[in-house]
């Protein structure tokens, strides 16, 4: 999307097992930046951005940024025990957790982000360009569509939101040509 070149490899389970002994945190993902290996997905995305004028044109911007990104990292983290038997990490009933779990966390979350959407005059979510926290946000509403279009059906701004970035023309051709991943 920023016009670098980069190398995207994906492992297999058992490659991963192997690789992961070398992350910094015994975790995937890792970026390797000349050798050097940074892990963490956010400290990972937080540093690109950086590199590439998606965190924000100001201190208060990048504040902003940051702290919409944690909000979702908070999302995620009340919807984990759903995501988890959904894409066949854990066990439970899926449907029981789709009510109890990711409906009210879905609402609850995305409200905010509407929120914020409706006080924004360009669109985005912060300030008046594309950060990566539009990117996270367009993305996942982006895989909630192709899964559960019900439950974001009432939040208009956040659906306009996702359109608006997915139309970016970069954006466009990057997923016109990404590779299909199953999360």
């Amino acid at each position: 999307m920023c016009g670098n070149a980069y190398e995207f490899i994906t492992l297999t389970s058992d490659a991963a097992l192997t690789k992961i002994k070398d992350t910094p945190f015994g975790q995937l993902p890792v970026l390797y930046v000349d050798g050097k290996p940074l892990g963490q997905t956010y400290a990972i995305a937080r540093y690109l951005a950086k590199q590439f004028g998606l965190a924000g044109k100001t201190s208060i911007e990048e504040t902003e940024v940051d702290a919409l990104a944690d909000q979702f990292k908070d999302y995620s983290k009340d919807i984990h025990p759903y995501f988890s038997v959904l894409i066949g990490l854990g066990t439970g009933d899926l449907d029981q957790l789709r009510a109890d779990v990711f409906v009210p966390n879905f609402k609850r979350h995305f409200a905010i982000f509407e929120k914020v959407l409706a006080a924004s005059s360009s669109g985005f979510l912060v300030g008046d360009s594309l950060s990566w926290v539009d990117l996270l946000l367009a993305q996942h509403v982006q895989c909630v569509l192709e899964k559960d279009l019900a439950v974001i059906e009432e939040f208009g701004k956040v659906l306009a939101h996702r359109k608006k970035v997915q139309n970016l023309e970069r954006i466009k051709q990057w997923i016109a040509k990404r590779p299909d991943y199953p999360f």
